[in-house]
């Protein structure tokens, strides 16, 4: 019986590596010192497990944007337009432009697409291949961070992306042939991968084929079995461990346990109800690898029902299994131990395990299938029991009115009082606004000064009366600026808000929050995602003092901004002890309140953010409705409360939309913004096809670059859409906000913006 995890967090435990990469951007410290601190973060986590007490430790796991990136590199699947660049910057740099976009000199070259790591927060960077693709391999990453660890006397599992999942999540850039045409191509650059690492003397190989959680047709399941197979009878000396995560396998169950690997991994808080089949069927020889301990949410593993999955598993298995993480714990936060000064209530405090005290419950469920639990083992046993009993009977998570509020909801309360059509006419008469009407997404660069000063009201070294002078000042700098360049809706520029969950949430009761609870969404970006424990209830405004500000400054309209019900949710840890979709109405209910209150204080223009609506849908497709049902709901009862002529956007990001573009419709926003800058206007064609009904707003920029794009590329993208949407129902506006983003480039991006849009108009005027 061995103890392993699939992957540990990375970002370092106080973001080391976030704080670095930035300041290697900045040209603030060299690539050497850069590489210095990525090494210390790595020695760091592999000590960190062999100190607790795992077994087999991963690397490979360590990244310094994405892990996909990192096999693209690997491979050698560079994108055509960045070969040229290859020559002239060093790895390094090759990888971030891949990552960011490129624009120096003579090169002006857009980022690879970005988009969610199957249902998670996470994003990853999409491969692109072309019909002649080639692979071979071009980084010894994988190898280096192995010897790295023998150095500090730690053998390794290295861990890769399964061959078959990394075709299947990437992207034709030719028409005429599947992604998965290519693995006669790619399997040999596989195998040129593991005998390098067979001649290191590697024992253990982690394959992550998470795309056996979804829907696989027969040929990807026939190829999957002659890919391993190959691979297998390649190697057969190195024990394969195939890693399944985020879900059950479903109707691939007899594919994957008919694989030719030595060790299953399997996901048992998504995938529990497969175990006894699993356990049936199993080949008798094979490992299996119990994920049991939740790799994606912050709440303690129950020892009572943990021990008996695990017994169940040991009595048909004998010590042929593994204790490990459901997934990856790059989706925890790194350790508990740093919120001793945090405001999470210490009742709650007792309910949670970040990713350090996930390894101490990985190695103490060992101790008790083996019996070789010691004295401080016990206690901490029973202080586990005490936790869940508390938690069962706590009342800070029950607010009786919250329920009675819920179970009082009716069909009318998630509908609008007339169909889009009478309402747009009405909002047209009411708003006047111009052709191709411009705006942003919502927030604007948080500067270090802005930052600065928030932490240090927070930390109340700054009078309340000074940092509201602070903040009418920036929203007053903010609504000038947009005024003089000519955007024709505003924003207040969120200068008040840390994280569009996290502001809402410190403003809602039912949530906690942590000071270190970070987590990577992409790249340098982290988030520090409430804590969601209890039932939700809003009790006074949240946005309505600096919304209504900002519009007492201009005679243009400025938007209130919110963060929807389905996006609060997928984006905190949440609670465990009801059903997400009532969860989600409690939160619904929230935000419905605030924007009655704006719309009472005279905002006309109403955005609720759902950037996390399409991440939050079940891998399996025969799971769909269910979700989709109650999460569209919940949206429409945030956002059904106003008059016709109140108009209601709603924006989403890094989202494919085929598959559910009639829920998307029938959430009856007025105004939708979603991203289309890196696909240039590709995600159009789904709309277009469905008719699409409401306004939409295609982003126009990538915001996650910092390339500014020119006023004739804007235009280009807004001639495309023009061919595909009535000119009438497009506005102009980036493809995300703008939070991340310094002033400089942000100023140029929206001046290049206003300026396209007004050519588009002089180009409809000529032609009339």
């Amino acid at each position: 019986m061995k103890t392993t995890i699939l992957g540990h967090p990375r970002i370092g435990e106080k973001r080391e590596l976030k704080k670095a990469i930035e300041s290697y951007w900045k040209a603030n410290i060299s690539e050497k010192e850069l590489l210095e601190i990525a090494s210390d973060i790595k020695k760091k986590n592999w000590l960190n497990q062999k100190d607790i007490g795992i077994d087999l430790i991963p690397s490979n796991d360590f990244s310094l944007y994405d892990q996909v990136l990192d096999m693209s590199l690997t491979l050698n699947c560079i994108p055509k337009r960045f070969r040229e660049l290859k020559n002239k910057v060093s790895f390094v740099d090759l990888y971030f432009s891949m990552a960011r976009g490129f624009q120096k000199d003579k090169f002006d070259i857009v980022a690879m697409e970005m988009t969610k790591w199957f249902d998670t927060n996470y994003h990853y960077l999409v491969p692109e291949f072309e019909k002649e693709q080639q692979f071979e391999l071009n980084s010894c990453k994988i190898i280096s961070e192995y010897r790295e660890a023998l150095q500090i006397g730690i053998n390794t599992k290295p861990v890769l992306i399964g061959p078959l999942t990394y075709l299947l999540i990437g992207k034709e850039k030719e028409n005429g042939f599947h992604r998965l045409d290519l693995i006669d191509r790619l399997l040999p650059a596989y195998i040129d991968l593991i005998e390098e690492l067979k001649n290191e003397g590697v024992t253990y190989i982690q394959f992550d084929e998470p795309y056996l959680s979804l829907d696989l047709t027969n040929k990807e399941q026939e190829v999957y079995l002659e890919t391993y197979t190959i691979l297998k009878d390649k190697f057969p000396e190195i024990q394969f461990i195939l890693a399944n995560y985020f879900g059950t396998l479903h109707d691939n169950l007899n594919l994957t346990l008919s694989l030719p690997v030595d060790v299953l991994h399997v996901d048992l808080i998504r995938g529990l109800d497969e175990l006894d089949t699993i356990l049936k069927h199993q080949k008798k020889e094979q490992i299996l690898s119990l994920g049991i301990v939740d790799g994606r949410n912050i709440w303690k593993t129950n020892f009572d029902a943990s021990t008996e999955i695990i017994n169940k598993a040991k009595a048909i298995k004998g010590d042929n299994i593994w204790i490990s993480s459901s997934c990856s714990l790059l989706h925890s936060p790194y350790d508990l131990a740093n919120e001793k000064d945090s405001a999470i209530p210490e009742e709650v405090m007792q309910w949670l395990s970040f990713a350090k005290q996930k390894l101490q419950e990985i190695v103490l469920l060992k101790k008790i299938a083996q019996g070789t639990l010691q004295a401080s083992d016990i206690k901490e046993i029973e202080a586990n029991k005490l936790a869940f009993i508390n938690k069962e009977k706590s009342a800070l998570i029950h607010n009786n009115k919250v329920k009675q509020r819920i179970n009082a909801l009716t069909e009318a309360d998630s509908l609008r009082k007339s169909i889009f059509a009478e309402r747009q006419k009405k909002q047209q008469q009411e708003l006047q606004l111009p052709l191709f009407p411009t705006t942003t997404i919502g927030s604007f660069p948080q500067t270090k000064e802005v930052r600065s000063l928030r932490l240090k009201y927070k930390k109340k070294q700054l009078s309340e009366e000074k940092y509201n002078s602070f903040l009418e000042e920036e929203i007053t700098s903010a609504i000038k600026f947009q005024e003089n360049i000519g955007l024709d809706v505003l924003v207040h520029g969120e200068f008040e808000r840390n994280d569009m969950v996290e502001y809402f949430g410190e403003r809602l009761a039912g949530f906690a929050f942590s000071n270190f609870g970070w987590v990577q969404s992409y790249g340098s970006r982290c988030v520090k995602p409430p804590i969601l424990f209890g039932d939700v209830s809003r009790e006074k405004p949240m946005t309505v003092k600096w919304t209504a500000y900002a519009q007492s400054l201009s005679k243009k309209y400025v938007k209130g901004m919110l963060t929807g019900p389905v996006t609060i949710l997928q984006w905190s840890f949440v609670r465990d002890d009801q059903s997400r979709a009532q969860t989600c109405n409690q939160i619904a209910l929230a935000i419905r309140d605030e924007v009655a209150d704006l719309e009472k204080a005279g905002i006309k223009i109403i955005q609720i953010d759902e950037p996390a609506i399409r991440e939050g849908l079940p891998l399996r497709k025969n799971n769909w409705a269910a979700y989709l049902k109650w999460a569209v709901n919940a949206f429409k009862i945030s956002a059904s409360v106003v008059k016709d002529d109140t108009q209601i956007h709603t924006h989403m990001c890094y989202s494919e939309f085929n598959d559910i573009i009639a829920n998307i419709a029938d959430m009856d926003a007025d105004v939708i913004t979603i991203e289309t800058s890196r696909s240039e206007m590709e995600l159009l064609d789904v709309f277009v096809d469905f008719k699409y009904p409401n306004e939409i707003g295609p982003g126009v920029y990538d915001i996650h670059s910092p390339r500014v794009p020119n006023v004739y590329e804007i235009e280009s993208l807004l001639i495309k859409a023009t061919n595909l949407l009535p000119q009438e129902n497009i506005w102009v506006n980036p493809d995300c906000g703008l939070k991340t983003r310094d002033w400089p480039e942000t100023k140029l991006a929206l001046e290049n913006l206003v300026a396209s849009a007004k050519l588009m108009r002089e180009r409809v005027a000529s032609v009339v």
